[in-house]
């Protein structure tokens, strides 16, 4: 078992917010998931004036654990501008569905100076009950 270091996760989310590129929606989002070997994978929101192939902070990193040999995401930080912690959109959540069973979500919010406003933590399963998972959790 993956012992989880929330802080590791949480200044790995942190820093790489501050690389999003949200020129239209100006909401940055940075996330960080832990994979089944201990490492430690971020990514940031990267948006597109075609709003469609945008591409959110948690499928971001996803996609960066699973490029360099992850299977399995193990925990997951979200750290989002403003007073209310963002929690995944629902395209992430089917995405994380896929990847990281019933792991632990946590979300938080940051004022511009960084100072934490809100927390809130979830699980997967909590945030998509019931999804829909392929091969790669179930094992088929």
């Amino acid at each position: 078992m993956t012992t989880i270091d929330w802080g590791a996760l949480e200044a790995a989310a942190k820093a790489v917010r501050a690389r999003a590129h949200a020129p239209y929606s100006r909401y940055h989002v940075g996330a960080a998931v832990l994979d089944e070997q201990g490492r430690v994978h971020a990514g940031c929101n990267v948006e597109n004036a075609s709003y469609g192939l945008t591409i959110c902070a948690e499928r971001g990193a996803v996609m960066k654990m699973v490029s360099e040999g992850g299977l399995r995401v193990v925990a997951v930080v979200v750290v989002t501008g403003g007073s209310e912690a963002g929690s995944p959109c629902g395209a992430c959540r089917q995405v994380l569905a896929e990847v990281a069973a019933d792991a632990p979500v946590r979300a938080i919010a940051v004022d511009e100076a960084g100072r934490e406003t809100e927390r809130f933590d979830s699980s997967v399963d909590a945030l998509l009950p019931r999804a829909f998972r392929g091969a790669l959790v179930t094992g088929a």
